[in-house]
């Protein structure tokens, strides 16, 4: 079993910018991919990020592309999730998830373990 955690969710305003962080215990996870996902009231879960732990390679939606950058601490255990430029409609529940493997299509790909999730609200 792994365990993740998120922190670093909270109240910003429109353009500012926030740092997630996922923290992993439990068992080695050297080959997992891990990503970040959101849901906001009322609507349905939506990829945000992707990272691939032994190859850097990242993968993101259009609606954050060039905002958010994901990133990795493998000595901390720590995935990331810099926002900047943040808009409202960015205000959703954000949850960190590990896979194994990412088959494409990679946005709707499943994951094996889950955070609980940090909120993340941007006011106008």
């Amino acid at each position: 079993q792994v365990q993740l955690v998120e922190s670093g969710g909270g109240l910003v305003q429109a353009g500012g910018s926030l740092r997630l962080s996922c923290a992993a215990s439990g068992r080695t996870f050297s080959n997992y991919a891990m990503g970040w996902f959101r849901q906001a009231p009322g609507k349905e879960r939506e990829f945000v990020a992707v990272i691939n732990w032994s190859g850097g390679i990242t993968y993101y939606p259009d609606s954050v592309k060039g905002r958010f950058t994901i990133s990795r601490d493998n000595a901390k255990n720590t995935v990331y999730l810099q926002m900047n430029s943040l808009k409202p409609e960015d205000t959703a529940v954000y949850y960190c998830a590990a896979a194994r493997r990412v088959p494409p299509p990679v946005t709707e790909a499943p994951y094996d373990y889950w955070g609980q999730g940090t909120q993340v609200t941007v006011s106008s």
